[in-house]
């Protein structure tokens, strides 16, 4: 079973959310076999700054999903979309 590297665009819930604090409440959420391969920010608007983590999952299971989910329920975050998907 190969691995995907997905960049996932994770939304803050405003622009007042401290992003250090937010990236380790991402990384302490995720799933065990999976692992961020760095982060990136990317300025939205009106001050609101988007983090996009790459994450590296095992091809099968249902991928991102599990990591979908995980980020989803870590506090402060609006929302989360899975932006790019690639094999390792």
């Amino acid at each position: 079973m190969g691995k995907v590297a997905a960049k996932m665009k994770v939304m803050p819930a405003s622009p007042e959310i401290d992003l250090d604090t937010l990236q380790e409440k991402l990384e302490a959420s995720l799933p065990e076999g999976a692992q961020i391969n760095g982060f990136e920010r990317d300025d939205v608007a009106f001050g609101l700054v988007a983090l996009l983590p790459t994450v590296i999952v095992a091809d099968g299971a249902g991928g991102t999903e599990v990591v979908e989910e995980a980020f989803s329920g870590v506090e402060d975050v609006e929302s989360v979309a899975v932006e790019n998907v690639g094999r390792v």
